[in-house]
């Protein structure tokens, strides 16, 4: 498979805040996805490790359901 297939780019909301000697900041478009950081740019890193993480779950489906995709 060509390389250029293999990368996607998706792109997030965060609503981020300097709180004292922190920032602080979370994912509106994922939650659970949070972190606190001394500067501002180990904050989005944390952030963008946070996301790759939820999105590399498997989703956990009983025996008797099914998974599908809604348009909204």
């Amino acid at each position: 498979m060509p390389q250029h297939l293999l990368s996607l780019t998706v792109k997030f909301k965060a609503v981020i805040k300097n709180e004292g000697d922190w920032w602080i900041g979370w994912l509106v478009d994922l939650p659970g996805v949070n972190a606190q950081e001394r500067t501002y740019e180990e904050l989005i890193e944390s952030l963008k490790i946070g996301a790759e993480d939820i999105l590399a779950l498997e989703p956990e489906i009983p025996e008797d359901a099914r998974l599908e995709t809604i348009e909204v």
